[in-house]
C-alpha cells in the first residue's frame, strides 16, 4: 500500500497495530500474560519502560506489554492521535488525567453533565486535593465563555452527554479554551472514533471507555487516554506505572477482538437506532425521544456537522417513569434491563432525574432546567444493539402494551 494512502476505517479496525507474530507467523494477536520478562542485564530496574518496548524488550507488565501496545497503536490510528494509553477502566483513565493535568489551586471547568462517575471525582475527590471546579451546561457557549477563567488548567466535556445525548461543539469550546492556555479533554464515549473525532476539531486529549462500543461485547472492562506524546509519555510514567491502573492484557485481547467488527458493528447501531427512535417517537405512550439523528433533536445540526455516525444511544421519556420500568424489566425480552452501554445486545435502564440531581451532578437552578428540558422527570437511556430492528419494535410494543 502506498505510503501516501490512508487507510479506510475497516482496514484501520482491522490492521492497525497488528503484525504477524515474528516467531510463529500467527496472524491473530497473541496473549501475551507473562508478567515479567527476560530482561537485558543493561536495563535498571528503576527506569519504567515508558516506551512501552525500549531497544533491550519488554521487562514488566505493568511498564509495557506486546499485546496491550498493539491495542494501543489500533486505537490511536482510529482516533487520529500521536499516543495512546490504556488503563482498567475508563474512571482510571479520566481520573489518571485528572491527577496528571492538576495541582492544589488549578481550576477546572467541566460540563455539568458528564458520567456519574466522573462527576462525583469532581464533586467530592479533587477539591480535597485544592483543586476548584466550576460546571457549565457545555451546550451553551455564552456560559462558557463567562466561566473560563486565566487560571483554568483544564476544559473537561462529554459530547452527547451520558445520560442526555445532549452535545457540545467542540471546536468552539477548544477555541475559547485556547484563549487562555487551557487543555480540553473529551469523553468521547458515546460518540466514538467513528462519529467524531475530537482532537481533529481541537481538543487536546480523548477518553473511551473501551468497556463500551469499542470492546462491543460487554465482556470485558479497559479505558484509553489519547493525546499528544510527549505529554502521554509523562502521563504513564506519573499516573499509570506509579498508580497501577493498568489493563488486564487479556482484555486488552478482547477488545483487540472486538475492534476488528468496531466500524461494521457502529453502521449497524446508526441504522437500528434510528429505526428504534423513529418508532418510539410515534407511539402514544412515549412522550418524547431524544437521539442525535432524529431532526427533533434540539442540536440537529450540530450533530449532522460534528458526528458521521449517530451512534446507537437515544433516550425516551413516558408518563410514569418508574412504573414503566418496573413492566418493562419483568416483559422484555430481547431488551436486557441492565446499565452500561455499547454492547451488541440492546440494553435498557430508567434513570430518575430528582435521584440523579442529588447523587451525581449539583446543578444550580437554571443547570437543572436544562438538564430537565432533555429528561423531565427521568429517562430510559437505551443503547440499541445489532439485533434486527424489526424484533426490537416487536420487544418494546409488547412489553409497553402492558403498561
Amino acid at each position: 500500500m502506498s505510503s501516501k494512502h490512508l487507510p479506510g476505517w475497516q482496514t484501520r479496525a482491522v490492521h492497525a497495530g497488528e503484525t504477524p507474530d515474528p516467531a510463529t507467523g500467527a496472524t491473530t494477536p497473541n496473549i501475551v500474560m507473562s508478567t515479567t520478562y527476560a530482561a537485558d542485564p543493561s536495563v535498571q530496574f528503576s527506569i519504567a519502560d515508558q516506551e512501552g518496548a525500549a531497544a533491550a524488550g519488554y521487562v514488566y507488565t505493568r511498564w509495557g506489554n506486546p499485546t496491550i501496545q498493539q491495542l494501543a497503536k489500533k486505537l490511536a490510528a482510529l482516533e487520529g492521535a500521536r499516543r495512546c494509553v490504556l488503563f482498567g477502566s475508563g474512571m482510571a483513565a479520566i481520573s489518571a488525567l485528572f491527577l496528571h493535568l492538576l495541582k492544589s489551586g488549578d481550576h477546572v471547568l467541566m460540563s455539568d453533565v458528564t458520567y456519574a462517575g466522573a462527576s462525583e471525582l469532581a464533586n467530592e475527590i479533587l477539591p480535597k486535593m485544592g483543586i476548584h471546579i466550576d460546571r457549565v451546561d457545555m451546550s451553551d457557549l455564552e456560559a462558557v465563555e463567562k466561566a473560563i477563567q486565566p487560571e483554568t488548567r483544564l476544559v473537561y466535556l462529554e459530547t452527547p452527554c451520558n445520560p442526555l445525548c445532549r452535545l457540545t461543539d467542540i471546536a468552539e469550546v477548544s477555541r475559547l479554551a485556547k484563549r487562555v492556555g487551557a487543555w480540553v479533554a473529551v469523553d468521547s464515549t458515546f460518540a466514538t472514533p467513528l462519529a467524531t473525532r475530537p482532537i481533529e476539531l481541537g481538543a487536546d486529549f480523548v477518553i473511551h471507555s473501551l468497556t463500551k462500543f469499542l470492546g462491543g461485547h460487554g465482556d470485558a472492562i479497559g479505558g484509553a487516554l489519547l493525546g499528544p506524546k510527549q505529554e502521554l509519555l509523562a502521563l504513564q510514567q506519573n499516573a499509570l506505572v506509579r498508580l497501577g491502573g493498568i489493563i488486564s492484557p487479556f482484555n486488552a485481547w478482547l477488545i483487540l477482538r472486538g475492534l476488528a467488527t468496531f466500524p461494521l458493528r457502529m453502521k449497524a447501531h446508526e441504522t437500528n437506532a434510528l429505526i428504534v427512535a423513529q418508532w418510539l417517537e410515534a407511539h402514544p405512550k412515549v412522550k418524547r425521544v431524544i437521539y442525535p439523528g432524529l431532526v427533533s433533536h434540539p442540536q440537529h445540526e450540530l450533530a449532522k456537522r460534528q458526528m458521521s455516525n449517530f451512534s446507537g444511544m437515544l433516550t425516551f421519556q413516558v408518563e410514569d417513569g418508574p412504573g414503566t420500568a418496573q413492566v418493562l424489566a419483568k416483559h422484555l425480552q430481547v431488551f436486557h434491563y441492565a446499565v452500561s452501554l455499547g454492547h451488541h445486545k440492546s440494553l435498557l435502564f430508567y434513570m430518575d432525574t430528582a435521584s440523579l440531581l442529588q447523587s451525581s451532578f449539583w446543578l444550580t437552578e437554571i443547570q437543572e432546567a436544562s438538564y430537565r428540558v432533555f429528561a423531565g422527570e427521568g429517562i430510559f437511556r437505551v443503547s440499541i444493539g445489532i439485533e434486527d430492528a424489526s424484533d426490537l419494535c416487536a420487544d418494546l410494543e409488547q412489553a409497553l402494551s402492558n403498561v
